[in-house]
């Protein structure tokens, strides 16, 4: 059945139900009554690609019908909100857009707040960048020699090439501010493999230009600011669910959210002692341990 997208406004309570934990499922710390509203990230955390990983539809589901507030929080600037409601709908989580975070839409709400509508924009990125960008009304176009470009922002393009580098420099040498959806140096791939990320182009574009750009993704604290606005909650009742300890972490961290490091990405328990600025409130080998903290 659908479930019906979150709605804005409120932020109910999650009923923790202690007295159905096994004993196995005792070693794993509760998490706290007052959580009710769960972030989660995409890639490497629900999905690699268009891998499903294993519990994590389950674990999402169960909060749904708990009537906690979910959202979902991603870098990846490739896709529209539309793009990735219809993606999760294939994994079986059906979702609203409000209950979409990306790192393209927020840059999109950046720019309507600055005023800064109706300006130009060029663009190293895919087409859920652009659309984007085009719903609110900024003008995104091809670089030209003729015309001042207000804006050169940068995300994941897998038809970068050194023409779009090249011309990328150009127009934050002729005044263009340089701005970056996210800095990932790297993005999970089917079968445990990465694959060259957001950052991968912006630090090819910042080395050349000698430009430092304006970061919108995690873990600059923007886009959780924004969907805890949406939610009318405070940081305290906020869980952040993601699979790398620089990003999700840290943008919890940034905010103060509670955070959840699951070990199905890019980052292992291992990690954990490179990152001690990034300790999470919690580690779980997969999304069933969080099917257990509040059963």
């Amino acid at each position: 059945m659908r479930r019906p997208a979150n709605k804005p406004g409120h932020a109910p309570r999650v009923t923790h139900h202690a007295s159905s934990r096994t004993e196995f499922d005792s070693a794993i710390p509760p998490i706290p009554l007052s959580t009710s509203v769960y972030v989660f990230d995409l890639d490497g955390v629900i999905y690699r690609m268009d891998e499903r990983i294993p519990y994590a539809v389950e674990a999402v589901n169960q909060l749904q019908q708990r009537d906690a507030m979910v959202y979902f929080l991603t870098n990846n600037s490739s896709k529209s909100r539309a793009d990735y409601v219809e993606k999760l709908a294939h994994f079986e989580i059906h979702v609203g857009e409000n209950a979409i975070m990306t790192s393209a839409y927020a840059l999109g709400q950046l720019f309507v707040e600055r005023g800064d509508v109706g300006k130009s924009v060029y663009v190293i990125g895919e087409s859920g960048l652009k659309n984007e960008l085009d719903a609110v009304g900024m003008r995104v176009v091809e670089y030209s020699e003729d015309q001042p470009i207000d804006f050169v922002v940068s995300g994941w393009d897998r038809q970068f090439s050194y023409q779009k580098l090249s011309e990328g420099h150009l127009a934050i040498a002729r005044g263009a501010q340089f701005i970056a959806t996210n800095r990932d140096a790297t993005y999970p791939d089917a079968g445990g493999r990465t694959l060259p990320g957001s950052g991968a182009l912006v630090a090819a574009l910042e080395t050349c230009s000698g430009v430092t750009p304006l970061t919108i993704g995690k873990p600059e604290p923007y886009t959780l600011e924004l969907i805890i606005r949406q939610a009318r909650a405070s940081p305290g009742q906020c869980l952040v669910i993601g699979d790398r300890l620089d990003t999700d972490i840290g943008i919890g961290k940034a905010v103060a959210a509670k955070t959840a490091l699951v070990l199905t990405g890019v980052h292992k328990r291992a990690d954990l002692a490179s990152f001690p600025q990034y300790t999470p409130d919690f580690v779980w080998n997969d999304l069933s341990e969080l099917s257990s903290s509040i059963a």
